[in-house]
């Protein structure tokens, strides 16, 4: 049944092939996303952060790869280690660190310094703490889509850890026998928190789990941002077309910590090594460099604007006030 799915899924056509600026793109998204939780860290150590630092590393092609699969009317729920989608889909760096540092501009007013906010114009809605009960939500979100007539596809990532829990399955379920517009990534990243997969679940890929929903179960290597694409503008495309949800299983691994604050020593010797082999973004800037479509000058031309951006954006977030005490029950309830 897994077999026969996936094969289905595969042939699904794609959205988009991938041109020359689209490659290009994709690597700068991914780079971006890099330097950007560089400059989360280094902010963080500085104490100037609210609340936790987490970041993507190992993670850029899965965030990056699918977000790119989306269209500007399509939904993203992500994670706290989804930096690169929300950069893909349009959020700014100015607003990214208004966020972490907490100020009174920021999406939620200074009230959090991670994800957790929404932007409903580019059509983001971050995640809740209690990661796994986002996947209902997302559901909500494709169906009223559906029943709007909108063509749109909600895309949402859980974590292994949080794809043992309840909301999973009810979820899942739901978008399957209602075949909604629903693509889940699953980041198997190794580890929740300090839990290695082998010990939250028994079987060979979380992939296969979507045979017991009747839908799609794909599993991609989470190091190529080629194959994330791939298998998600196929997904996005069967989603549109009334075909209904998809699961991917994206492998990967957590380069760090759950959070700037976790040191990791209980991660196998040798482990993170072995996966710094097949890291994201230097696996993809040797291919585009071999085919001749980047060359070094244009990485070094890259960093540059990158960092000029950057540099840009926090010097904006930190000119910022913070919001005021007595306004703390502002924004609370609907008016």
């Amino acid at each position: 049944m897994t077999h026969t799915d996936t094969r289905a899924a595969s042939a699904a056509r794609p959205e988009r092939d991938l041109s020359r600026d689209d490659l290009l793109k994709l690597y700068y998204f991914m780079r971006l996303t890099r330097e950007t939780d560089n400059t989360i860290l280094r902010l963080y150590k500085q104490g100037k952060v609210v609340g936790g630092a987490y970041t993507s590393y190992g993670n850029e092609a899965t965030a990056v790869g699918s977000a790119y699969a989306l269209a500007p009317q399509d939904y993203l729920l992500p994670m706290h280690r989804d930096l690169g989608a929300h950069l893909v889909k349009g959020q700014t760096l100015k607003n990214v660190f208004l966020q972490q540092l907490g100020r009174a501009s920021s999406l939620t007013r200074g009230r959090d310094g991670t994800g957790h906010y929404a932007d409903p114009p580019l059509r983001i809605y971050g995640n809740v703490s209690h990661l796994a009960a986002m996947i209902p939500i997302s559901v909500g979100f494709a169906l009223a889509s559906s029943m709007r007539g909108e063509r749109a596809v909600v895309m949402n990532y859980i974590g292994d850890g949080g794809s043992n829990v309840g909301d999973f399955h009810e979820g899942l379920n739901m978008a399957a026998v209602m075949k909604l517009p629903f693509v889940l990534i699953l980041e198997n990243n190794q580890f929740a928190y300090s839990t290695p997969v082998r010990k939250q679940f028994a079987g060979a890929r979380y992939a296969d789990r979507g045979a017991g929903y009747g839908i799609p179960g794909i599993t991609v290597d989470g190091t190529d941002v080629l194959e994330v694409f791939a298998a998600c503008s196929r997904a996005v495309a069967l989603a549109r077309d009334g075909g209904g949800p998809t699961l991917i299983e994206s492998v990967t691994m957590r380069m760090h910590g759950h959070s700037a604050s976790d040191d990791a020593s209980y991660v196998p010797p040798g482990m993170i090594d072995e996966w710094k082999k097949r890291e994201p973004i230097s696996r993809f800037e040797q291919k585009l460099l071999a085919d001749g479509l980047l060359t070094q000058k244009a990485i070094a031309d890259y960093e540059a604007r990158i960092h000029a951006d950057l540099d840009a954006a926090v010097a904006a977030a930190e000119a910022d006030g913070y919001p005021a005490g007595e306004d703390a029950g502002e924004g609370v309830y609907a008016s």
